[in-house]
């Protein structure tokens, strides 16, 4: 298991994988990405996991347009 809070200006930044491929990385209340599903500004999609290289770029797209950044 792998599991980091970090605190930014804005808000907080959780990143979590479970050794059964579970994750979750949540960015405040504007991002989450959460085993199959992605929720932005209240607004929950599908999710197809590629890749974690693919899941982190996914992930920073959309903290960004949601008007967040990660440092």
């Amino acid at each position: 298991m792998v599991s980091e809070t970090v605190i930014l200006e804005d808000a907080i930044l959780t990143v979590r994988f479970e050794s059964d491929s579970s994750y979750c990385l949540r960015y405040g209340d504007l991002v989450e990405y959460s085993n199959g599903r992605r929720r932005v500004r209240g607004k929950a999609l599908p999710y197809a996991f590629r890749s974690v290289e693919q899941l982190r770029y996914d992930f920073e797209q959309d903290v960004r347009a949601a008007g967040g950044s990660l440092g």
